[in-house]
Formats: C-alpha cells, sequence, structure tokens
C-alpha cells in the first residue's frame, strides 16, 4: 500500500474508532484487501488493534480470510494482538492458517500458552506443528508447508486431475504436482500443464520428471531461497533424511525469506542485529551500545597514528586539512568492495575462481580511480597551498589507501566466510578501521618522509 493511501485509511480508521461508529468501520475494511487491513493494524496504537480484532470477530468474519490477515502481520505483533484474545478464540485461527504461519506464530507464544494452544487444537494440526517446532529455527523444516498434494506414482493422469480438483481448498497453490512411492519417498514432479496435455490413462510415472530439484529439511533457509531463486521454481519439495517427502516451500514463503535475510544483512553492515524499528527505545539502545562502543575502540587507531605524527603536522600545517579526506575516501571504497563481496557470498554465487575474478576486477578499478582521484586532489592541493610536494603527497596516499581499501573489502569478507563466521556482520567496521588507519600512516608516513628532508 502506498503511504498516502495508507495514511488516509489510516486518518478514516481512528475517526471511526474515535466517533464509536465501528460499522462504518467494518463496510470500509470489507472492500480493502487483506494485506493492507494487516498493514493497517500494524500501525495502530494496541488499544485500536484490540477493537478492530474483536470487530472481526464479532461480525464473524471468515475465518480463512481472518487467517490471510493474521499471516500478513508481522509475527511479533501478530503474536501480542492474539495474546489478547482467549486461547479458545485463537485455537481457530491458528488452524485456519498454513502450517507454517502457524508453527512460526505458535513458536512466538511463551511456553504455557504455547502447551495450552496445541492441547486444544485438532490433533493432526498439533502433531503437524510440534514436527515442524523439532526442526531448527530458519531452516527448510521450519518454513515448508505440510499442506500439500503429492500421489503415489501408479495414479493416472485422469484420477491426479481429480485430487486436485477435490484438494484445492486443502493445500497450497498446487504449482507443481509431486509423485511418491509406497514408502512416501519423493520419485518425480509433474507439471500442471503437462497433466492437461497427456493421455488421461496414463500412470504418473510414465509422465513425471525424475530429476526433482529438492531440499533437505535441515537446510539453512537462506540455502533454500537461493535454489529457487537459480533455478526460477515456483515450489521446491523438502525431503528428510530417507528422502521421504515432508513439506513444501512456495515462492511466497521465499521473497519473505529474501526480504528478511535482505534486512538482516544491511542492518549487519551498519553493526546492528537482530534489529526492528518497532523494538521500545531501552531495546534499541542494548542492541546499538555494543557496537558504539567497539567503534570507539576501533576508531582510537587513528588517534593513535596522528599521535604518532604529531610533529610533522605541527610543521605542516596543511597536512591537518587534508589528512581526514585520506581515510573518508578509503572508508568508502573498502565498504562498496564489502558491499559487492556479501551480496554474492549471500546469493551463494561465489565460488574461488569468481572471487579471484571479482578480486582482480576491483583493484583494477581501484587503481584507476586511485589514479584519477589521487591526480584531481593532487592538483587541487597544490593550487591551494602553492606546495608541489604536499600536492605529491597527498595524491600518492588517496592511490595507495583506495588501492588497500579494494583489496581488504575484497578479502576480509571471503577471510571471514572461511573462518565459518558472518561476513555481513563485522566486515565493514574491520575495513573502516583498517582504511582508516592505513590511509592516514600512508598519508602522514609521506609526508614525514619527503617533506622533512
Amino acid at each position: 500500500m502506498k503511504q498516502a493511501a495508507l495514511e488516509k485509511l489510516l486518518r478514516i480508521t481512528k475517526q471511526f474508532i474515535k466517533l464509536r461508529t465501528l460499522g462504518h468501520l467494518w463496510n470500509a475494511l470489507a472492500k480493502i484487501h487483506y494485506a493492507d487491513i494487516a498493514t493497517l493494524i500494524e500501525h495502530l496504537t494496541p488499544q485500536e488493534q484490540t477493537i478492530i480484532l474483536q470487530l472481526m470477530i464479532d461480525r464473524k468474519l471468515d475465518m480463512s480470510k481472518f487467517a490471510e490477515i493474521i499471516s500478513e502481520i508481522k509475527p511479533e505483533i501478530a503474536v501480542e494482538l492474539l495474546s489478547r484474545l482467549k486461547t479458545d478464540q485463537i485455537v481457530p485461527i491458528l488452524e485456519a492458517l498454513s502450517s507454517d504461519d502457524a508453527a512460526s506464530l505458535i513458536s512466538l507464544f511463551d511456553e504455557e500458552l504455547r502447551l495450552e494452544l496445541l492441547n486444544k487444537m485438532k490433533k493432526e494440526d498439533s502433531a503437524g506443528i510440534q514436527e515442524q517446532l523439532a526442526y531448527p529455527e530458519e531452516s527448510a523444516g521450519r518454513i515448508m508447508s505440510t499442506d500439500f498434494l503429492a500421489l503415489h506414482e501408479s495414479t493416472t493422469v485422469g484420477d491426479a486431475i481429480t485430487a486436485i480438483q477435490l484438494a484445492s481448498e486443502e493445500v497450497e497453490v498446487p504449482f507443481y504436482l509431486y509423485v511418491i512411492d509406497d514408502e512416501e519417498r519423493l520419485k518425480g514432479v509433474v507439471s500442471l500443464k503437462q497433466l492437461i496435455l497427456v493421455n488421461a490413462k496414463l500412470p504418473l510415472k510414465e509422465i513425471m520428471n525424475p530429476d526433482v530439484y529438492k531440499v533437505d529439511a535441515f537446510l539453512d533457509q537462506e540455502e533454500v531461497a537461493s535454489v529457487v531463486a537459480n533455478y526460477n521454481l515456483l515450489a521446491i519439495p523438502v525431503v528428510d533424511e530417507h528422502y521421504k517427502l515432508v513439506g513444501v516451500v512456495t515462492v511466497d514463503d521465499v521473497i519473505d525469506i529474501i526480504q528478511e535475510e535482505a534486512t538482516e544483512d544491511i542492518y549487519k553492515l551498519a553493526g546492528v542485529q537482530d534489529y526492528s524499528v518497532d523494538l521500545t527505545t531501552g531495546k534499541s539502545l542494548l542492541k546499538r551500545m555494543p557496537w558504539l562502543f567497539m567503534s570507539l575502540l576501533t576508531t582510537s587507531l587513528s588517534a593513535v597514528v596522528v599521535a604518532i605524527f604529531k610533529g610533522t603536522i605541527e610543521q605542516f600545517i596543511q597536512l591537518a586539512v587534508l589528512m581526514h579526506i585520506v581515510p573518508a575516501l578509503g572508508g568508502v571504497v573498502g565498504n562498496q568492495s564489502v558491499a559487492i563481496m556479501v551480496r554474492e557470498i549471500v546469493l551463494g554465487t561465489l565460488e574461488w575462481k569468481r572471487a579471484k575474478k571479482v578480486l582482480f576486477k576491483e583493484l583494477a578499478v581501484s587503481i584507476g580511480s586511485g589514479l584519477a582521484i589521487g591526480a584531481v586532489a593532487s592538483a587541487a592541493s597544490y593550487l591551494i597551498f602553492d606546495k608541489w610536494k604536499i600536492g605529491a603527497v597527498f595524491g600518492a596516499a588517496i592511490f595507495f589507501n583506495l588501492f588497500m581499501a579494494a583489496l581488504l573489502g575484497t578479502l576480509i569478507p571471503l577471510v571471514l566466510k572461511r573462518l565459518k563466521l558472518d561476513p555481513a556482520l563485522a566486515s565493514g567496521m574491520i575495513v573502516t578501521m583498517l582504511t582508516d588507519g592505513i590511509g592516514l600512516f600512508g598519508f602522514l608516513g609521506l609526508a614525514t618522509l619527503l617533506l622533512l628532508k
């Protein structure tokens, strides 16, 4: 929903709630897409959210639509919202959700309420959710849907089409039909287009594609998203260690994962982990303070370098004017290289051969930009201070630091990945610290060698 439309909807909703004209509010909500209702709820106060929630219950909103709205709300907000209801009101909502969404929400409830909800749910729903909760967080098993259609390899095409028609309301959108054997092991896949075009009497095993892209239930969700994106799939089956089909991850879940992982990596590059704009001020402060203290320690390296060359700076005051430019440019180039490398690592496309190619390209770009920017900066400083040596030192220092920034910005994420550390979490800070220190040391060191002769 566009910001202007959201603001208008918020004004109308708040006005209806203030005037207690809930009938008009209900009529307005009935005309809005469920995803937009979810966005609206996220921007209301807790009291207003409760009024909307109770309104949907009182007006007996169809439970499938109720579930669609809840599934579009951020999980943390949805759990907080549902916690205000009685358990008997929460249970039918959870049962109407897809298995992956239900498992995601139930995992966020406190243990006592979670156990109570699972005990009150239908036995088959409860058992399925508990099986999913047994998988690690952010694994394929946690995000897969167990509401899928799989048919035996001996099933005829005609019977398969009938089965799809009968089960269409109970399963995820059947982009593909998965084929299994007597032990429920995944044997192949058939596209819906293929089903329509072939003889209805043929068994599925004769038309299925046995080469199925599949993922293990314990595979990290980021790698699942990478497989789906790389092969342009609409869904991917999930199997256990015995190749038994246990679930399906659909493209809508993959989009959510990509957004979630991208947000997470962006925050990590800024030195903020597990952050959300919905956190309280106190929690936000606790998330940010450790990185600020670490930044204080790392930036102290620059102060140490300046202190070492204090005598040179006192003799040539022009250096004090220029010295902050060198590390600043290095930081920009270094973080550009870090961003490129982290993206490649996250996408899973960075094999060693490609890593070398990226490294050499970044170094070539840094050499070109270092020569160009160094020359311009050198000429400008000469015109301002009328001292060619200072201009030469300034230009050479810029060239050297840009080269080192590209080298470090490319290699550090690779090293962290090899050490099985998150490259997004520390790369930016390490590169900035090193380019600041190296840039100042190079600039002031060259000045000491050339100007004090």
